[in-house]
């Protein structure tokens, strides 16, 4: 008999994909530049929309944007992106498609500042993760006080598409802050 895991409710369901990426992804403290713009762009991609719908994506946006590489990512033109407007594997939103070669520019510029796109995000958090410790699933915010200067932070450097509440998404998905719910089995681990 399969051991039953208790996790945060939105990988309880039967999306194995999203099990998946909540068991093993979610939370972890990523450092990684392609990682940490990848989550940038997918949690661009998401907005208003679910984020299993993007996870399903996922594989087309890595061969859409060519691994996330950013550099390769700044040098695409417009008509390359137009292309991928055809691309039924990726969100086909024109302002999104696009955004991913503004913050792949702008992610360059932070670098040259930061000396990486992981040392800019991790000084939010003075370089280690922010553990909440959420009882229940009404308690993890959609947004708070911190993604509200990292997104105004990010606009300001000519970021789109990093709305307080993507910012949010982004910090958990890439280990910023640990919002699995106390009695989930990766609240501990991560």
């Amino acid at each position: 008999m399969a051991e039953q895991r208790v996790r945060c409710h939105w990988a309880s369901g039967d999306d194995a994909a999203m099990r998946d990426y909540h068991d093993t992804e979610w939370g972890v403290p990523l450092h990684d530049d392609a990682r940490l713009f990848e989550f940038l762009v997918l949690e661009g991609a998401q907005a208003g929309l679910s984020w299993s719908t993007v996870l399903n994506k996922r594989e087309a946006y890595r061969r859409a944007f060519h691994g996330f590489d950013i550099a390769r990512v700044a040098r695409m033109t417009d008509a390359a992106l137009d292309k991928l407007l055809l691309d039924p594997g990726i969100i086909r939103n024109r302002m999104k498609v696009h955004s991913a070669r503004n913050n792949a520019r702008a992610t360059l510029k932070v670098v040259e500042e930061f000396g990486s796109l992981g040392a800019y995000f991790w000084s939010f958090v003075d370089g280690k993760p922010i553990r909440n410790q959420w009882r229940g699933r009404g308690d993890v915010p959609a947004r708070t006080p911190l993604s509200d200067k990292l997104s105004k932070d990010l606009q300001k450097r000519g970021f789109n598409f990093v709305g307080s509440t993507i910012v949010y998404a982004h910090m958990q998905a890439t280990g910023m802050v640990n919002d699995h719910l106390t009695t989930c089995f990766r609240h501990r681990e991560v």
